[in-house]
Order: structure tokens, then C-alpha cells, then sequence
């Protein structure tokens, strides 16, 4: 071998006995795991360690059983025993012998004694704990007392009776109160303030379109309620506006400050006005707005 290295790839003596001492080497570290092995004591069991490891054994032995047995009973072995039952009244045991394990049936007795009803053998499936093809199979054994179809009957004519609609009420919008203008369908309390403080700062209405003005009662709205209410012919409060000052006028919603101080300016320079056709002498107020302030004021 030697010469075979030394012909094919140079080696000298010395390189060959150094090639074979790190073979020996090698050799002889592979072989450590085996002769540590062969020669390493015997140790003897920990009497503690043996003692955890038993008791981990029956403690996941214990976890096993109770996944295995309900009611000690195991439920693998456990066979379904079909037989005519009234949902209503079946208790936690006869819910189990139906093939339910013990939490499904508890849910669904549960679910009876809290006041559910099964008011015909198709209300079963509304139990979320019974499969569909457990509800297959339970169907045709389904059997409900006559008095429970008649406390539905009862509950459906009582539900009919709460829902019946009351006759529109009329209310007079110039003469109702906060709680009377509440019993308009579509007016609650927000809007009953909203439609007495505008009352009061026009003096009455004259028109019921006028509802149109507050705010947040639009067309919608108001075509909900039209119908619900009506206008009594009273006295508006209306005010002289040969006499009127700022403090008189300001409260009407229509008049800007600048309109009223121009009403009063005007009346000053030329005197009382006549009619109403005196105000179209004044350049701010338009057709519109005289035709609006036009109800609440006298000569």
C-alpha cells in the first residue's frame, strides 16, 4: 500500500506512518460510544422519580375515564333507545337515552325550564346541539300535548292584539300641549319642543305648511304627519308695526335685523305706513318675505 501511494501520489515514509497513525485515531474515536456503553454502571431507580411517574399514570388514566364514562355510564357502549317523548317535559335522562350525551341534553332542558317552547316536532332543529341527522332520526318520535299548540294559538292572538293599530288622532297644532303633539305618529319629544317654540315666536300658525320651517322636519316628514293634524282659526298674535320697535319685531323668524331696522327707519323718515303695499317701498324685503310677515301684522 505503501508503494502503491508512493507510485500514484508522492507520498514518503514518513508521510504514510503519519497517514496511519490519524486512521488509528479516527478509528478510535468512533469506537468511544461503544466501550463507554459496554463499561457504564448500572444505575439503580430513583424510588421519588418512580413515585411522579405513577402518579402522572393515574392522572391521565383518571382523564381518559372521564372522557370515556358519563353518568357511569361508558358512552361508547351506550345504544340509543328510541320511544314517542314531548320535548317540553323530557327530562335530562330521557334526553340521553335518545342518544344525547349529557351536555346536549342538560342545554335543551336548560333551554324548557327558562321558558322555550316546542310548539310543533319541527321546533327541534332549532337546537343547535341536535346534528341534522340526529333530528332525522327523532322526528317521527316527536308527540306534543295539545295545550302547547294552544298556549301558541293564545300567544299568536295576544301578539295580534299588541300590534293592533290605533285610529289616527287629529291634534290642533295652535292649541296642543308638549304631550299631545307626542302622539303624533313620527313626532317624538325633540320635535314637540321644536314645534311649540316656533308657535311661539310666530304667535300661531296660520298655515300648516308653516311646520315645514322648523328644523329638521322636512317634506318627508311632513307628509308622514300631515294628515294627523289640523289648524283652529285662533287670533294671531300680530303687532302694530306703526308702533313696533327692534325688540317687537325680532322675535319674528322671518325678519332679518337688518329688514327690521330698515321697517323702522323707513316708517321714520316717511311716516306710518298705510297698508301692506307700503312695504314694497323697501328695498330689502322681497315679495316673499311680506307675504310671510303679512298675517302678523296690523295698521
Amino acid at each position: 500500500m505503501r508503494i502503491w501511494l508512493n507510485k500514484y501520489f508522492g507520498f514518503s515514509k514518513s508521510e504514510f506512518n503519519g497517514l496511519l497513525f490519524l486512521l488509528l485515531i479516527l478509528c478510535l474515536i468512533k469506537s468511544i460510544p461503544y466501550i463507554y456503553d459496554y463499561f457504564k454502571p448500572v444505575e439503580k431507580d430513583h424510588p421519588g422519580l418512580l413515585a411522579q411517574l405513577q402518579k402522572i399514570k393515574l392522572t391521565e388514566d383518571k382523564k381518559i375515564d372521564a372522557g370515556k364514562y358519563a353518568n357511569g355510564v361508558e358512552w361508547k357502549k351506550r345504544k340509543e333507545n328510541l320511544f314517542n317523548f314531548d320535548p317540553n317535559t323530557l327530562s335530562t335522562d330521557g334526553w340521553q337515552s335518545l342518544g344525547l350525551s349529557l351536555k346536549q341534553a342538560k342545554s335543551i332542558v336548560n333551554y324548557t325550564q327558562k321558558g322555550g317552547k316546542f310548539y310543533k316536532p319541527e321546533d327541534l332543529q332549532k337546537m343547535y346541539v341536535i346534528s341534522p341527522e340526529r333530528y332525522a332520526k327523532l322526528l317521527p318520535f316527536v308527540q306534543i300535548k295539545k295545550n302547547a299548540v294552544a298556549d301558541l294559538q293564545k300567544n299568536m292572538v295576544d301578539e295580534r292584539k299588541v300590534y293592533v293599530k290605533k285610529p289616527l288622532q287629529i291634534i290642533d297644532i295652535n292649541t296642543a300641549d308638549s304631550a299631545q303633539l307626542d302622539e303624533i305618529k313620527g313626532i317624538g319629544g325633540v320635535f314637540a319642543t321644536r314645534i311649540l317654540k316656533y308657535r311661539e315666536r310666530l304667535g300661531g300658525f296660520h298655515k300648516k305648511e308653516q311646520l315645514l320651517e322648523i328644523y329638521g322636519l322636512d317634506s318627508i316628514k311632513y307628509n308622514e304627519i300631515k294628515d294627523q293634524v289640523s289648524l283652529s282659526r285662533i287670533a294671531l298674535k300680530v303687532v302694530n308695526i306703526n308702533t313696533a320697535q327692534f325688540n317687537d319685531l325680532k322675535t319674528n323668524p322671518y325678519l332679518s335685523y337688518r329688514q327690521i331696522n330698515a321697517i323702522i327707519q323707513y316708517r321714520k323718515q316717511h311716516g306710518d305706513y298705510a297698508d301692506i303695499s307700503d312695504l314694497k317701498k323697501i328695498a330689502i324685503l322681497n315679495q316673499k318675505v311680506i307675504d310671510q310677515i303679512t298675517p302678523y301684522l296690523s295698521f
